[in-house]
């Protein structure tokens, strides 16, 4: 099964970081090749974390797909689980976590996100497993300038490389 895993720092506490991640209804305002998100329900577990079902649609030029996902948000913990329900995959889950690395007053933290998936169809495999590479590494890149314009703070502000 094709995999992605990234460990970005960046120069946003965990906790706003998770909360941009979890937002998940703004995907479509700066997340490449996510053209819409609807939230289906959220609710809570009995471990008292919200649970997200939402369908995605992502497209890059002619291609369209829409999937449905389950998405847990353990806000105690600073991670989130995404898992598949619906839709052109056979499997697909993705975990998050984010550690704070310094005090408040400099907020720094670490971010982990990893992914793995797999098309049903060979044939959409063969197309779109390239353009979801892709998007992947891009993925990083877009939380850390949606953080930076949520947030005031850019990584050169902060003393943190990009991505480093």
């Amino acid at each position: 099964m094709p995999s992605f895993r990234t460990t970005r720092r960046v120069a946003h506490s965990a906790a706003d970081m998770f909360a941009l991640v979890a937002d998940v209804e703004k995907y479509p305002q700066f997340l490449p090749m996510c053209t819409g998100l609807d939230v289906r329900r959220r609710s809570t577990d009995a471990r008292g974390r919200e649970v997200i079902v939402a369908d995605m649609s992502v497209g890059y030029k002619a291609i369209r797909e829409t999937f449905t996902s389950r998405v847990t948000l353990d806000r105690e913990a600073l991670k989130i689980l995404v898992e598949y329900v619906d839709g052109p995959f056979r499997h697909l889950e993705n975990t998050w976590t984010f550690v704070d690395e310094t005090p408040v007053a400099l907020p720094r933290s670490k971010i982990d996100f990893f992914i793995d998936y797999e098309f049903k169809s060979r044939m959409l495999g063969l197309l779109m497993g390239s353009l979801f590479d892709a998007a992947f590494r891009k993925f990083a890149e877009a939380f850390e300038r949606r953080a930076d314009a949520l947030y005031g703070r850019s990584a050169q502000q902060a003393g943190v490389a990009p991505g480093a």
